[in-house]
């Protein structure tokens, strides 16, 4: 038995914010059904992630599929359908299959879906207790509300890239946006929440809403505490939060460290992540300067952060004298937050990543296995499910269409010669 058993969702996203809250509920038991554009001849058809690679999945002889990682990625759990939501019989499909669903996940520009028919205000009309979740760059309101959304770009307008990135005074300095698509996967998360909270109104009211999520909303409210420092004193004192590297607006020692060269020469780093004035102070005991705890400029963490340009090169030269494994062992003896810098090789060897068993792996259509990475969700009494491989263009139309519909065979031909599926 799954948490989200009996909830069924229309999810017409595409990309990786909508993907990725269908993902999560998919995995928590959700019927999630993926409604993905036939193929045709100017395209592929299907969720445009498919195609971006390489990397891509290697078949069973050898070869690349059409099946890239970066859609494997956010699709598990799912069931996928092609309808033509160009295509009135297509749009009328998706309006009878409504009456059957507790959710509806789009990302369409505003005014796309209206354009179509399949906007809240029909769709609530069919289904009063639906739960509409639109996606888009910037909401469903204000002067930005037609433009087209993109992770890369809501991280530059939205102040990530202003903090992230090492300082503009050193080598390497300037903006930077984070390695993965951290707008879109919030977002994702976010819509998550918003839907399940959603659906608890409607069970309990009979009456549905419709959830307006927008990727820079959900990026300017990830500013948190640098958001927080701003609001608070920065507007007033003219101080704007800007790039600090690897070090913490709020929190000193709180970066990374190089430690002594390993035995081929090569540098070698460790994080410290010093939350406490305790923890500084073991810190210092681990290191044989316990001189540094007592003196008042560093002993509290509100004086470490006004005086960090003094502690900060002191911590560095003690650090540059001991190799990062002995400063692991000895750290992390002493209950001193510390971690090594893993690349993703190292992270999916290890120990305690295996342990926690966050590789999945599937098997798949085309291909004997497939590993993935799993869900971090671990619930005792309701697990997350583990049946449905990243579904094949359409693998499941029929299928679907006989559950949701009780629709014949005879009835998807006709459909299908109609061009709506």
């Amino acid at each position: 038995m799954n948490a989200l058993d009996g909830i069924r969702i229309l999810d017409l996203s595409r990309v990786l914010a909508g993907p990725w809250c269908t993902q999560t509920l998919a995995d928590l038991g959700a019927d999630v059904v993926k409604v993905e554009r036939p193929p045709g001849p100017s395209h592929p058809g299907g969720d445009d992630t498919r195609g971006w690679g390489p990397p891509f999945l290697r078949g069973r002889d050898g070869d690349d599929t059409a099946e890239a990682a970066y859609y494997l990625g956010a699709n598990r759990n799912k069931r996928s359908i092609t309808c033509d939501i160009a295509n009135p019989e297509g749009q009328a499909l998706i309006r009878e299959m409504v009456r059957h669903a507790q959710v509806f996940v789009e990302n369409y520009k505003v005014g796309d879906m209206a354009r179509y028919g399949l906007d809240y205000a029909t769709l609530s009309a069919i289904n009063p207790s639906l739960v509409y979740c639109s996606i888009t760059g910037f909401g469903q309101t204000g002067p930005y509300k037609d433009r087209a959304g993109y992770d890369f770009a809501i991280q530059a307008m939205g102040g990530l890239m202003s903090v992230t990135g090492e300082r503009d005074d050193l080598p390497g300095g300037g903006p930077q946006k984070v390695g993965v698509a951290v707008a879109d996967l919030f977002t994702g998360l976010y819509a998550t929440v918003a839907i399940q909270a959603a659906l608890r109104h409607a069970e309990r009211t009979g009456q549905g809403q419709h959830i307006d999520m927008a990727l820079l909303d959900t990026q300017v409210a990830m500013l948190a505490n640098l958001g927080a420092n701003y609001l608070v004193r920065g507007k007033e004192d003219g101080k704007v939060p800007g790039r600090a590297g690897n070090a913490h607006a709020n929190i000193v020692p709180y970066q990374v460290f190089e430690v002594a060269p390993d035995a081929a020469g090569q540098a070698q780093h460790i994080i410290l992540a010093v939350g406490n004035d305790s923890q500084f102070a073991k810190f210092c005991e681990v290191a044989g300067h316990t001189e540094l705890a007592m003196d008042e400029r560093f002993a509290r963490n509100q004086n470490r952060v006004r005086n960090r340009t003094v502690l900060v090169p002191l911590l560095e030269a003690i650090l540059k004298k001991t190799t990062k494994a002995d400063w692991l062992s000895a750290l992390e003896a002493a209950k001193v937050p510390c971690g090594p810098i893993n690349n993703l090789a190292e992270v999916f060897a290890d120990q305690h990543v295996v342990s926690r068993e966050m590789v999945q792996r599937w098997t798949h259509p085309l291909a004997d296995t497939v590993d993935l990475v799993a869900s971090p969700m671990k619930l005792s009494g309701t697990p997350v499910r583990s049946d449905l491989p990243p579904p094949l263009l359409g693998q499941h139309t029929g299928e679907v269409l006989a559950d949701w519909l009780d629709a014949s065979e005879a009835r998807c031909s006709e459909l299908r010669k109609r061009g709506a599926i």
